[in-house]
């Protein structure tokens, strides 16, 4: 189809938008991924796709136009951890302290089935500022059990797009599907929702990929927890909300940063506290229930102190 209808489809306004089908979608994405149409072109679609707001169909058919250009790398026995790509500034990367932590876990629980974290990463994506994960890779000491993906690997169409986006300055669709793509063909998969209307979203667009998805409260776009919080999980056709605080594992954490730097990052990985390193078991404890390692939480917790 002329790219030009599907502008029209979504730029023209109220009356005259309307949803694309999923073929209409994925012909779309293809387009573009493709460059078989302008830079200008692009622009106008995305952002007029994104004023229209786009339904979780049309969300759902642009991860399977997505996937069609991908690379896997299957992981097993993992979970996604999808990270936001448009950076943070408020707090550290936690992520390089789970390998030895993990590491140690499974050195005295033998008996949990092995869990490995799957990260995506990309160079900044525009919407915000400040670091993102690809900053924090290089402090991964070994991958035994945190294995990172470069999206410049397992799909260059859309990191090649990063430099339009940041001219366009604006959250587009990209930014909505792009964090829980299955690079590692895991089993299951958590990424964070901080408005609760995404918490049903992001399960309708991506449970077919994975056995339990879970969307967990956490601060800019990560799945990584530094203050009290919830989970949302589906079950039995069900959204089931879950509330924890960190004081009753222990946890006082109240550090807050203006705009942390990579190399604060990087230092505080190196030289954790006690507290950065509770945080960070406290996310593997997650990351275990949520796999269905443990019965629960507590258990988690007990098991990793």
């Amino acid at each position: 189809m002329d790219f030009k209808k599907y502008i029209k489809a979504v730029g023209t306004g109220i009356k005259g938008n309307r949803d694309l089908s999923e073929k209409e979608i994925i012909d779309a994405i293809t387009k573009i991924l493709n460059k078989d149409v302008t830079n200008a072109q692009i622009g106008a679609f995305l952002i007029g796709f994104r004023v229209k707001l786009e339904s979780d169909e049309e969300l759902k058919a642009c991860v399977k136009a997505l996937k069609n250009f991908m690379t896997f790398y299957e992981v097993k026995d993992s979970i996604e951890l999808g990270y936001s790509f448009d950076g943070r500034v408020k707090n550290p990367f936690l992520f390089p302290l789970y390998e030895d932590i993990l590491k140690d876990f499974y050195r005295k629980n033998s008996d949990i089935r092995r869990l490995n974290l799957v990260i995506s990463t990309d160079k900044l994506q525009p919407a915000k500022i400040g670091m993102c994960a690809k900053d924090l890779t290089d402090e991964l000491k070994t991958n035994e059990y945190v294995y990172t993906f470069d999206r410049q690997n397992y799909l260059k169409q859309l990191s090649d797009l990063t430099s339009l986006r940041h001219e366009l300055g604006l959250r587009t669709v990209f930014n909505t599907v792009e964090k829980l793509l299955g690079v590692g063909k895991s089993e299951y998969a958590v990424t964070t929702a901080f408005h609760k209307p995404y918490v049903q979203k992001y399960i309708n667009i991506f449970s077919d990929y994975f056995k339990q998805v879970t969307i967990v409260k956490a601060p800019e776009g990560s799945p990584e927890v530094f203050s009290d919080g919830k989970y949302w999980q589906k079950l039995d056709d069900k959204i089931i909300e879950k509330n924890f605080e960190l004081s009753h594992y222990g946890i006082n954490y109240d550090k807050v940063y203006e705009n942390i730097t990579v190399e604060e990052s990087k230092k505080i990985i190196n030289n954790p506290t006690q507290e950065i390193l509770k945080l960070s078991k406290f996310n593997i404890a997650l990351y275990l229930l949520f796999a269905n390692r443990v019965d629960s939480l507590q258990e988690a917790w007990e098991r990793l102190n």
